[in-house]
């Protein structure tokens, strides 16, 4: 038995809640990995795990077992990432999660100058508004905006965007403009972005001279990811509050027009959030650096 590979192979079936996405996570077949944990644990004389055919659950000698040998993995890889800092070559698969617009208007803009510096680091980058499951679905870290809840997360702030409202010109034609928050009430069409962990739509916030204003009215419409949300404006179908760094390219074409900028809310802040429990890499080290370097003027995105 490769013990060494069976506690890895172990480590990422608690990791990831059951043997298949696990296997995935370590490019090894699902029967490999079930035969090296059968190994361990009668190498080790315990059950690690209990199975059945709808799930797996880790039982109190392997919860130990695991948080005792988390830490010499953890160890190893310091290691290895020493080596990876004295060659000053971080290399491997780094996988990252980030919502749509925010990957299309500003990390994939930005990446080139990341991939010219740390050209033996392969991305794997995973596109979506949702909530994924970062240890399960064996993600490094993900960009996410607002207030985060998890405690089982570390958060890096990397810079605030700044929310606009805006429609199309047409629309506008159609509807009139608003001058103030209270207008949206009167006749006004409102597409609503929905929350990706609850599907509740947000509510349309704004800020002028300290004073904090949220319309909430019945919706026309809703969109629970972040370029659609933007298409709806441009379409006419209604107003929006967006980022300005995912409408600039549209306002600067004439496709959208922002209205009420006196009352723009507070700026928003956003994350990079990773895995208290897991190992930090040398490579997302070098990817977390960078966003903290990189992102907080692309972010803001006041560059029309």
């Amino acid at each position: 038995m490769d013990q060494l590979m069976a506690i890895r192979a172990f480590a990422r079936v608690v990791e990831a809640g059951n043997f298949t996405r696990a296997a995935d996570s370590l490019t090894m077949p699902n029967a490999t990995l079930s035969k090296l944990v059968q190994e361990l644990e009668a190498h080790l004389g315990v059950r690690l795990l209990q199975r059945t055919t709808r799930r797996v659950t880790v039982t109190p000698e392997g919860q130990e077992y695991y948080e005792k040998t988390s830490r010499i993995l953890r160890d190893l890889e310091d290691i290895d990432a020493c080596f990876d800092i004295a060659r000053n070559k971080p290399s491997g698969q780094l996988r990252i999660d980030v919502g749509g617009s925010m990957m299309r208007d500003v990390l994939i803009p930005a990446l080139p100058e990341f991939v010219a510096r740390y050209p033996d680091i392969y991305l794997t980058l995973g596109v979506s508004d949702r909530a994924v499951d970062l240890i399960g679905d064996n993600i490094d870290c993900v960009i996410r905006g607002g207030p985060l809840n998890d405690s089982s997360l570390i958060a890096r702030h990397i810079g605030f965007a700044t929310l606009i409202t805006c429609a199309s010109p047409a629309y506008l034609k159609l509807y009139g403009i608003p001058a103030y928050p209270e207008e949206l009430k009167n006749g006004h069409r409102l597409v609503s972005y929905l929350s990706p962990h609850n599907g509740k739509a947000f509510p349309f916030r704004f800020e002028r001279d300290g004073i904090k204003t949220e319309i909430k009215i019945d919706q026309r419409m809703g969109v629970n990811e972040s370029n659609a949300h933007l298409a709806t404006a441009i379409a006419g179908l209604g107003i929006i509050q967006t980022f300005t760094y995912a409408a600039n390219a549209a306002l600067r074409d004439g496709l959208l027009v922002e209205v009420m900028p006196q009352w723009r809310p507070a700026a928003y802040p956003f994350h990079v959030v990773y895995p208290q429990n897991r190992h930090v890499t040398q490579r997302l080290r070098v990817f977390i650096a960078w966003l903290l370097e990189a992102f907080p003027k692309k972010l803001a995105g006041d560059n029309q």
